[in-house]
C-alpha cells in the first residue's frame, strides 16, 4: 500500500470517528480529532471547536436530537495538508410548530486537515448543505410551514434551518450549498490550504 493511500485512510478514520464519538456522546475522544485552535461551522452554531463540543454536550443532556450518516470521501493529501470532502446527511428530531418531526439534510462535510506531530486532525469543518426535506414522524399530524418563513433561508437546507430557527437557535444564512458562490469561494480557499496559504475564513 502506498504512503499517499495510508495518509487518506487516517484521514478517513478521522472522519468517522468524528461522528461516531459525536453521536455517542463520547466528548473526550470527540476533542481528539481536532487541533486546538480549530473552528467548526455549522448552521446553528459557527465558532471555535471547544464550544461546539460544549454546546453539543448541552444539547445531548437536554434530550436534542442531532444524528449523523457518512457516506463516500475524496481526500486530495498536499504533504501536511489535505481537504477531505465527505458524503454524509444530518438528522434532526425535534417538534416543529407542534408537530414532531424528522429534518434530514443531505450535504458534504469538508475539512481542512493537517498533519501535526504524526497526527492527522480537523483545522476547520464547513459543511456544503445540498439538499434536505422534513417530514412528520406520524403520518396522519397535518403539518404546515410558514411559507414565507421558510423562504426566508437557502434552498439546500431551508427545511433543517426553519426547524432550528421555530426551536431557538438563529441561523446562519450564507452557508456554502451545491452551487452559488459561497461554495465557490470554500473551494477557492480548500486549494489555496493545499498551496500552503494561511487559512482565510
Amino acid at each position: 500500500m502506498d504512503t499517499a493511500m495510508i495518509e487518506r485512510m487516517r484521514i478517513r478514520e478521522v472522519v468517522e470517528n468524528w461522528v461516531l464519538w459525536r453521536d455517542a456522546g463520547d466528548w473526550e475522544r470527540f476533542r481528539t480529532v481536532w487541533h486546538p485552535e480549530a473552528r467548526m461551522m455549522a448552521t446553528w452554531i459557527q465558532g471555535s471547536a471547544e464550544r461546539f463540543i460544549e454546546v453539543s454536550r448541552e444539547g445531548w443532556n437536554k434530550g436534542i436530537s442531532i444524528l449523523h450518516f457518512l457516506g463516500g470521501s475524496c481526500i486530495d493529501v498536499a504533504g501536511t495538508r489535505a481537504i477531505a470532502q465527505t458524503k454524509m446527511t444530518i438528522s434532526q428530531r425535534t417538534a416543529v410548530d407542534g408537530v414532531q418531526c424528522d429534518v434530514l439534510c443531505t450535504g458534504r462535510f469538508y475539512d481542512f486537515f493537517e498533519k501535526r506531530d504524526e497526527r492527522w486532525a480537523i483545522v476547520l469543518r464547513q459543511p456544503i448543505y445540498e439538499k434536505d426535506r422534513i417530514d412528520s414522524i406520524d403520518p396522519s399530524a397535518a403539518l404546515k410551514l410558514d411559507a414565507a418563513l421558510l423562504a426566508e433561508f437557502p434552498e439546500g437546507y431551508r427545511h433543517l434551518a426553519y426547524a432550528q430557527t421555530r426551536i431557538g437557535f438563529t441561523v446562519k444564512r450564507d452557508m456554502p450549498t451545491l452551487k452559488g458562490a459561497a461554495v465557490e469561494q470554500l473551494y477557492a480557499d480548500g486549494a489555496a490550504w493545499l498551496a500552503g496559504k494561511p487559512l482565510n475564513r
